[in-house]
């Protein structure tokens, strides 16, 4: 158990207008190498938002200030025992590029989620998968640019 320090916000890193579920997602993460996934124990992300603004659990969390084991997601290496996970469907335009594709849906449930988040945790830091990871364009947007019109 370790205590709750930051909000990694992800995407999905797929096209624009391309719907992703829950159960392709705990695929990709959790199946094995030899079948197209990466073996992971754990899928990456706690809750996910769908185009039409629904925001599916992937994995329970208590709402608590601590990190438990069964809470414990695969989001951003060397940071997950001390992070919620939260990611968003699409983050690549039409060309295959890293863009904010979120739909307006997206970006009203994520921004009523984070505000709830923020007002319950008021100390953990809120940051985009890329700020852990220079090597990353996820979430496909400047986290810190959104979070001043949201919290």
């Amino acid at each position: 158990m370790a205590r709750l320090e930051r909000l990694v916000i992800h995407c999905t890193a797929t096209p624009e207008g391309r719907e992703v579920s829950g159960a392709e997602i705990r695929r990709w993460h959790t199946d094995p190498v030899s079948l197209g996934g990466r073996g992971w124990r754990q899928v990456g992300y706690s809750y996910l938002f769908h185009l039409n603004g629904g925001v599916e659990e992937l994995v329970p969390v208590n709402d608590d200030d601590t990190i438990d084991p069964w809470e414990v997601t695969n989001g951003a290496v060397g940071f997950n025992s001390t992070s919620i996970h939260i990611c968003y469907v699409g983050g690549i335009d039409r060309h295959g590029h890293p863009a904010d594709t979120r739909t307006p849906s997206q970006r009203q449930s994520m921004s009523r989620w984070v505000r709830r988040f923020r007002n319950r945790h008021p100390d953990v830091k809120i940051v985009g998968h890329c700020e852990l990871n220079p090597h990353k364009a996820c979430p496909s947007f400047d986290v810190k640019e959104w979070l001043k019109g949201v919290v």
